[in-house]
């Protein structure tokens, strides 16, 4: 495993930030690491990258204890900040220059033209960061990021702020990175884990409340729900008595089954069999992830 946090808690006083909370990310994996404002995100990934000390737990990169005086397992690691700091008086190049020696890079300055290259920054290359656009910068942080070359990459709010332009040119920046390494973002934005993430670890007041796929995060939201329509007339009374329904509802040209725990399409089918009911709809009604996120989070 790239990432390992093991039974991690941060307290600040007598106020536990972080909860106890474990967790890995494989190589060559995207993962978003969501929660609303003040659920711990920034916090874990201060931690994770040794910028700030646990209370008590454990993390290692690569193999290695992460921890605020060791050096090695930082060497690995490339961290975008939510506030992005940059020197804003100094220019592009001479910036990621600047950084590479920082980290001894060897060949400087092939792997400065490199990143340049890589983040599409040949334009602004020799702009002072000062006058760049938000998302220039923020392509600016993550060439710093990736300039040593890191195995992981940690990337706090990457797309906030941005405009619509900007935000789609990042997001598929962020992929095309994320296919080289192991790659772990934070936001509380769904459609931003949607767009981006092979897998999502949802915290709330500092605990994990879900770690899936992306594209299985619906089954988190308990409730399940079919919509389904009939050719022939039938009663609200007789679907309440198939077998797992809790709740009907009508809905234009048809009605909304729910149930607590199963997939209702066999039951419903096997309804219309012995009902001799003809089916014209039947599919199963999926939550928008930002439903699931603030069922998960209230």
């Amino acid at each position: 495993m790239s990432i390992e946090v093991k039974n991690v808690f941060k307290y600040y006083g007598d106020q536990a930030a972080v909860k106890g909370i474990s967790f890995s990310v494989k190589s060559g994996e995207i993962v978003g690491f969501l929660g609303p404002n003040g659920a711990g995100k920034s916090t874990t990934m201060k931690m994770i990258t040794g910028y700030i000390p646990p209370s008590s737990g454990e993390i290692n990169i690569s193999g290695m204890p992460v921890g605020t005086d060791q050096l090695n397992p930082k060497k690995k690691i490339g961290y975008l900040p939510e506030n992005n700091p940059l020197y804003l008086d100094m220019y592009v190049r001479e910036y990621l220059d600047f950084v590479a020696r920082i980290y001894k890079v060897s060949n400087r300055n092939d792997r400065v033209k490199e990143m340049i290259h890589s983040v599409g920054l040949e334009l602004e290359q020799n702009k002072q960061i000062g006058a760049l656009s938000k998302g220039y910068r923020q392509r600016v942080g993550l060439a710093q990021a990736m300039i040593h070359d890191p195995e992981v990459l940690i990337l706090d709010e990457p797309t906030s702020g941005l405009d619509p332009n900007q935000l789609i040119e990042i997001r598929e920046l962020i992929k095309r990175i994320g296919k080289e390494k192991t790659l772990m973002l934070s936001t509380h934005i769904m459609q931003e884990a949607e767009a981006i993430c092979d897998r999502v670890v949802i915290l709330s007041k500092g605990e994990i409340v879900a770690d899936t796929p992306t594209n299985r995060l619906n089954e988190k939201s308990g409730l399940k729900s079919v919509f389904v329509e009939f050719q022939g007339p039938v009663t609200k009374s007789q679907l309440s008595k198939i077998k797992y329904v809790t709740k009907v509802a009508a809905r234009a040209e048809g009605w909304l089954l729910y149930s607590e725990t199963e997939d209702l399409r066999p039951h419903v089918s096997m309804f219309s069999q012995e009902n001799n009911l003809v089916i014209l709809t039947l599919q199963l009604e999926q939550k928008s992830l930002s439903s699931v996120f603030k069922d998960l989070t209230k």
